[in-house]
């Protein structure tokens, strides 16, 4: 099993720069690359301090001079907000200055809230479709001189400028869920992204059968790959890692007020919530995120995660927004390249 990190740039309150917390993702970024992870991903969001990237392909380009080793992932990019000629191009290009360490990961994407302001009023759903005309699309701008007449996009014969260093492309990963998603992704000949969220190993085990149940129904495509996208916090003993599930008990409180969007907003900070705020989200509490999350001893992730590699995942990707401080994460993630990481090399 393959291990990657997946960051973006979080902002907790107005007292932050942005440019304070940009240096502090290229700290997280080196760090993971000089110790022995795999790749590192990124996103696609807008107008949220609570997930700052608002084009992963500025930050990979950039990352790409500042890292060796990692390949170098969108997690994701969501589909509807680009046009299929543009984001053949830009990540054309970002695998070049990469020099072919680029994945696409491809979305629907999932917040009201974006859909809102970039979307004319879509929801998750209507999204879904630009996914599904997306992916060929992008794939015949790539192969050239491809000509599109579909639901969402209509333009004449074209060929991405430029083409992609990797060929015929690079790889392609789809984030999914319901089997209907999982069973598009392989059909196409994607890779699978699933993420257990705060539903704990049960959800694992229900989205890598997904994953397999698709793979079945599809033996003329040969068989993708499937990452696990999972928060987690690796500590030295059992009072920091519950000083983890506290943190990221209160990161999810958010998550599920921005995913609501019922909260008011203003300078793209979300109002904030008082302790009887998360108190009525049981859902979400400490431990819960003890168990469900990967939080634990060196040895108790050791074991957890030998588990999710018999399931069948191909990739761990450690989510490392938690809303923690810098020196919190990166005590995480060191503990996960010393001590985690020489279980499985």
């Amino acid at each position: 099993m393959k291990f990657s990190l997946f960051v973006h740039m979080e902002r907790l309150n107005a007292q932050q720069s942005h440019n304070e917390l940009y240096d502090e993702f290229i700290d997280l970024c080196v760090t993971a690359d000089q110790g022995g992870f795999d790749a590192i991903w990124t996103g696609e969001h807008h107008g949220m301090d609570f997930t700052i990237a608002p084009n992963p392909f500025i930050n990979l380009a950039d990352l790409a001079r500042r890292t060796k080793n990692v390949r170098l992932g969108t997690g994701t990019v969501i589909a509807p907000f680009w046009h299929p000629i543009k984001l053949a191009g830009e990540a054309a290009m970002t695998d070049i200055i990469s020099g072919g360490r680029l994945d696409v990961g491809i979305a629907r994407g999932a917040y009201s809230f974006e859909y809102d302001r970039l979307g004319n009023g879509m929801d998750a759903m209507t999204a879904g479709s630009h996914l599904r005309e997306m992916i060929p699309a992008l794939k015949g701008v790539w192969a050239g001189y491809y000509a599109h007449d579909g639901k969402h996009w209509k333009f004449p014969s074209t060929t991405s400028a430029p083409k992609p260093l990797q060929q015929p492309h690079p790889p392609i990963w789809v984030a999914a869920r319901d089997l209907n998603s999982h069973e598009f992704a392989v059909s196409n000949g994607c890779n699978v992204q699933v993420t257990p969220l705060h539903m704990g190993d049960g959800e694992v085990e229900v989205l890598i059968g997904r994953f397999k149940d698709a793979v079945a129904k599809n033996p003329q495509i040969p068989s993708p790959k499937v990452m696990l996208l999972m928060h987690g916090f690796v500590g030295d003993d059992a009072a920091d890692c519950r000083k983890a599930a506290e943190d990221l008990r209160r990161f999810y409180c958010y998550f599920g007020e921005w995913f609501k969007n019922e909260r008011p907003i203003h300078q793209a900070l979300i109002q904030e919530l008082t302790e009887a705020d998360m108190a009525a989200m049981p859902h979400y509490d400490a431990d819960k995120m003890l168990s469900n999350t990967l939080t634990g001893t060196p040895d108790e992730v050791i074991a957890r995660l030998k588990k999710f590699e018999a399931l069948g995942y191909d990739e761990f990707s450690l989510w490392i927004d938690s809303g923690m401080t810098t020196e919190r994460k990166k005590h995480s993630l060191n503990n996960f390249i010393n001590h985690v990481l020489p279980a499985f090399k």
